[in-house]
């Protein structure tokens, strides 16, 4: 192990670490708006709506983030289309993202009480204002393990941007290893980086579930 081999590389690592992040906080706000749109559809069963975001779900979950990518930025400069690297990854993210994310709403929507959904109903609530005072709230508390652990799956997943030169971690640890075949000390930094990315973030997001969870944020 090199550290002056280590030490030489950290401003590429250093980019790829910025953009890492980048790239997972737009991909993940988007995933989290798309699941939540999609998921309350599916749960007021709007007309027609529910069954293209059905079907939007079930084509992103059961296709990988690999398969999308290629086909962003390979299938649609065929028929005049041509996006940025980073943009077929923000979209790719966004698109699978959303899909899990619309699934964990959806069960935290599910254990939301059918009698609270009635009184709302007595009271003379329309869909939006319950979905906006009763569903949601609870819904979105009972979602929180869900909502963390998508959150994780889609940092990791942005790994796989490698497969279309987009310079994050994982490409520029393999652009080093290409160029210099120091192996070891590339490799240790890229589990250093994600390390310095997850582990607090999994540290974070435990504390508001639980915070979420037992409504102690006013404490």
């Amino acid at each position: 192990m090199s550290w002056t081999v280590i030490q030489q590389s950290l401003p590429n690592f250093v980019a790829g670490f910025r953009l890492t992040l980048w790239l997972s906080l737009i991909g993940i706000i988007g995933a989290i708006i798309v699941g939540i749109i999609a998921s309350l559809v599916q749960y007021f069963k709007v007309p027609v709506l529910s069954r293209i975001f059905d079907i939007y779900v079930e084509v992103a979950r059961n296709t990988p983030l690999l398969i999308q990518l290629f086909f962003l930025y390979y299938a649609f400069p065929v028929i005049g289309w041509k996006m940025p690297a980073e943009t077929c990854g923000i979209i790719g993210l966004i698109f699978l993202g959303g899909a899990y994310m619309a699934e964990g709403f959806t069960g935290g929507f599910n254990g939301v009480s059918k009698t609270q959904l009635d009184g709302g109903r007595a009271l003379g609530m329309s869909n939006l204002q319950l979905a906006r005072y009763v569903v949601f709230p609870q819904g979105f508390a009972l979602s929180m393990p869900a909502l963390a652990a998508n959150i994780i799956f889609l940092i990791k997943e942005t790994s796989i941007f490698s497969v279309i030169a987009i310079p994050e971690l994982t490409n520029t640890a393999l652009d080093l290893i290409g160029m210099y075949y120091q192996s070891n000390e590339y490799l240790f930094v890229l589990v250093i980086a994600y390390a310095i990315i997850l582990i607090p973030l999994i540290l974070i997001l435990n504390w508001l579930e639980r915070r979420v969870r037992y409504g102690t944020f006013g404490d």
